[in-house]
Order: C-alpha cells, then sequence, then structure tokens
C-alpha cells in the first residue's frame, strides 16, 4: 500500500479532536453524534487538500471548522425578518403581524394543557369551535360560527357539504384564481360540485342568476376578487339582490370574502371594503374569510352563518382533516378579543396600526435612519430618502396604494450596475435578521412602513460590512 504521506499523519485523528475544550463544549451545544459526524467531514476536506507543501490545521482549527458547519446547518429556516418591500400582508413573508395578546396566548397554550375540547362547566366533553364561537357571532351578527385552517379550506368545506353532486352557480366574472394553484374552478371540482357560469366576464344580471336555479342547484357561490378589478363596462349582482333571489328558491347563498375584515377601513384613511357584518346583514347564508390578512389574526378560515348550514359543515367528516389546533384558537380568541374595542385597536392590531401609519411620519423615521444605513453600505452605494407607495397585500383593495417613504440605495461610480444592487440584496438577505427590500427604477428601495424597531434595525446592519470592503 503507498505511503499517505507526512501530511497526512499530521491530521490530527476523531478521538484526539473530541478530547479538545472546543469538541467538549460543542458536545453541549450539538450533542456528540452531530459533532462527530461533522469532524469526519472536517478531516475529509482537510484529507483532500493535504499536500507534502501545505501546513496541516491544528486540532482546534479543525474542531472549529466542524463546529462552524453546525451553526450553518442549525441556523433555523423559519426566521424572522424585516419586511420592507411595502406591502403590509406579504404571501411570502407570513401576512398579518400576530397582537401581542395573540402571542401571549399561544405561548400559553403551547406550555399548558388546554381545556381544548373539555367543557369545564359539566366537566364533559366539549367542542373546540365553542372556544372561538359567540366571539365570531357577536363581531359578525350571524346566527353561528365554525373555523378551520384557512379560507381555502372554509370555502371547500363549504362547497363539499352543500354542493357536492349537485350544481353551484357562480357569475363568470368571479371565476377566480389567487395564485398558489387555487383556482375556483379546480376547487368546485374538488368539492365535489358541478359549475354552473352565469353572465359574462364584465357583465352579470339578475336574470342571470334567476335562470340558472333549478332542482339541482346546491348553492349559489359569490366571490370577492380579491387581486383584481374589472372596470368599465360592467355590471355585477349585489349580495342583497343575490340573496333575495336564492331565498325565493330555497337556494343557499354562500358569499366568500376572501380577505374579510370585522371593521370599516375608511375609519382608518382606507377605502371602504364590505365587513362581516355587511355581508351577513346583506342575506347571505354563510360567509367565509381570512384569518391572517386584513384581519390580522393567524392563518384561519372563518365560517359564519345560518345554524342549520353551520351544523351540516360540522357533521362533514373533512372538517376534522380541516380543524385548526389548540395554538392557533388561542391566537384566533385572544385577536377577536381586541376587536371588542374598536377605539383601541388601531394601537394593539399590528396590521390596522401598520396600515393607519401616516407619510410624514414614515419620512421622519427615513430621515433619522438614513446616517446609519448609508454608514452601513459605504462609498460604493449612494441612499437618499424617496416616496413610496405601499400596498396592502393578499387581496385586499388591490388597486389602492397608502402614501409612504423610504430608503432608496443605487449603486456609486464605477458600482453603478444591476449586479451592484444585486449584491447588495443578498448582503441585506444575509444579516442575521434578514432585510427585504424590492429592486425598482435603478435603486434598491426599502419602504419602512412597516418598520417599528428602528434600534433593532440599526444593531442589525452592523453585521453588513459592506463599508469596509468598499
Amino acid at each position: 500500500m503507498r505511503d499517505p504521506g507526512p501530511a497526512f499523519r499530521r491530521i490530527p485523528a476523531i478521538d484526539e479532536l473530541l478530547k479538545t475544550p472546543l469538541a467538549i463544549e460543542a458536545i453541549d451545544r450539538f450533542g456528540r453524534p452531530a459533532l462527530l459526524e461533522a469532524l469526519r467531514r472536517s478531516v475529509e476536506d482537510v484529507r483532500g487538500a493535504a499536500s507534502e507543501q501545505m501546513a496541516v490545521p491544528n486540532a482546534d482549527a479543525i474542531v472549529a471548522s466542524a463546529i462552524a458547519s453546525l451553526e450553518r446547518s442549525s441556523q433555523p429556516k423559519v426566521r424572522p425578518v424585516f419586511n420592507l418591500t411595502g406591502t403590509v400582508l406579504h404571501t411570502n413573508l407570513g401576512r398579518a403581524q400576530i397582537a401581542e395578546a395573540a402571542v401571549e396566548a399561544a405561548t400559553a397554550a403551547m406550555r399548558d394543557a388546554l381545556a381544548l375540547e373539555f367543557n369545564l362547566d359539566t366537566g364533559k366533553r366539549g367542542e373546540r369551535d365553542d372556544l372561538v364561537r359567540d366571539l365570531l357571532c357577536e363581531l359578525t351578527g350571524a346566527e353561528d360560527a365554525t373555523v378551520v385552517n384557512n379560507n381555502a379550506g372554509a370555502v371547500l368545506l363549504a362547497l363539499n357539504t352543500l354542493g357536492r353532486g349537485k350544481e353551484a352557480v357562480i357569475s363568470r366574472g368571479e371565476l377566480i384564481e389567487i395564485g398558489g394553484a387555487f383556482r375556483m374552478p379546480d376547487i368546485m371540482a374538488r368539492a365535489g360540485t358541478k359549475l354552473v357560469e352565469v353572465g359574462t366576464t364584465n357583465r352579470t344580471h339578475e336574470k342571470d342568476y334567476a335562470a340558472a336555479l333549478g332542482p339541482k342547484t346546491g348553492l349559489v357561490l359569490k366571490v370577492h376578487t380579491s387581486n383584481y378589478r374589472v372596470e368599465g363596462f360592467t355590471k355585477s349582482v349585489s349580495g342583497k339582490a343575490l340573496a333575495d333571489i336564492t331565498r325565493a328558491q330555497n337556494v343557499p347563498l354562500l358569499n366568500d370574502l376572501g380577505s374579510g375584515t370585522l371593521v370599516d377601513l375608511a375609519r382608518y384613511g382606507l377605502s371602504h371594503e364590505q365587513t362581516v357584518r355587511e355581508a351577513v346583514a346583506e342575506g347571505a347564508d354563510l360567509v367565509t374569510f381570512s384569518g391572517d390578512k386584513l384581519l390580522g389574526g393567524p392563518q384561519a378560515g372563518f365560517i359564519v352563518g345560518r345554524c342549520d348550514l353551520i351544523a351540516r359543515l360540522n357533521k362533514n367528516p373533512m372538517k376534522r382533516a380541516l380543524r385548526v389546533d389548540k395554538v392557533r384558537l388561542a391566537a384566533i380568541e385572544a385577536t377577536l378579543q381586541l376587536y371588542r374595542d374598536p377605539d383601541r385597536l388601531a394601537e394593539r392590531l399590528p396590521t390596522i396600526r401598520l396600515l393607519a401609519r401616516k407619510r410624514d411620519e414614515i419620512a421622519a423615521q427615513a430621515a433619522r435612519l438614513l446616517p446609519a444605513l448609508s454608514a452601513a453600505v459605504g462609498s460604493g452605494y449612494v441612499a437618499t430618502v424617496v416616496d413610496c407607495a405601499s400596498q396592502i397585500g393578499s387581496g385586499a383593495l388591490p388597486q389602492e396604494t397608502l402614501p409612504s417613504a423610504g430608503i432608496a440605495i443605487r449603486a456609486a461610480g464605477a458600482r453603478a450596475s444591476g449586479r451592484a444592487l444585486i449584491a447588495l440584496a443578498a448582503a441585506l438577505r444575509s444579516l442575521d435578521k434578514p432585510v427585504i427590500g424590492h429592486i425598482a427604477e435603478h435603486a434598491l428601495v426599502l419602504d419602512l412602513r412597516c418598520l417599528e424597531d428602528d434600534a433593532g434595525f440599526v444593531r442589525n446592519l452592523a453585521g453588513l460590512g459592506l463599508a469596509e470592503r468598499a
């Protein structure tokens, strides 16, 4: 056998590496099996690079390399970020930020046993929906309510319960696709109901619905178009008019509000969006809406409406597959409780607070942060305060923007190229708490509407290190 040579013989053995103080400390952090595997990989790397001329790393250096590898692999994949995209309810960034009251409630639910399906008054089995049913009915004016894992699940459950083997009537202009492979025709097919389109893409009349109803009709579905608007020569049927038509034919009306809001957003300077209470009052038999969008809570899908229909939904075996866990139920209850005090809602609910922020306040914040950000990116970039137009996001009020402000960073001098901006964006994403902006008009724009921790943001910039490389 060929002699591996002196360089290989100088590489410390695994047993020797495990006895170093660094390794002993690392075992407490990562466990012996994980460290052992990382050490083997580090030693193999050294063997692969070994030569007669090279200086072989000592034991501490090899152990340090293994620890660095473990630290990288143990970095959480689910990480908080600074959302400076200008989209408040950003689907890819987790949508609504949860209120502190909801965080505390969820934490308590994780730590202890919970009266989840246990009636404390009778000492017998209870229903988990009972934990939030009364609140939902109070806030929406509905007779009854149930909750599932998200609004897509709520729509699927309602369609399957009321329309399986029957026809579901919907306006052609409401056959939406909201992304993530959620297309209304596909959901209806999966629910086992036959799609019956009425009207045209831009105009649907009362007579279209009336003509489509018959003995095979299981329900009529009205869908909020969420992320688009059809303008110009258009006509749609109001929820009230549709409720009159369906009631006369004894056909259930399901109104899918999509995002859904429990308060009039006009009080916060936004355009009016139909509230769940208004949809119920119009006469919809069932109304579905999301928990993690305008409502500002955790991901959930709510169904409110007639007692007899909610009872049918709850008897559907699919309901169990779509139910929410104790942690989310605790957060949902705490979030709904905040709506009982609407005068202080903007103080306590991050979604409303962020949507209600004024442009001048955000611009002043940008001016305060500009020196720190300029110093962090270094002389290779130029940062300036700019006006921005924030979006609500997640299909809510798709045409409305919110006057905002932020900081635009452009590459300077010889570095003035698209590659430099891409590199900067990547560097910001690699920080301990990644910073997510967007590139527009030859600049990396950081919209500050969703930034509430100025001090944390500045501390985080210390890891950027661009100033030294400039």
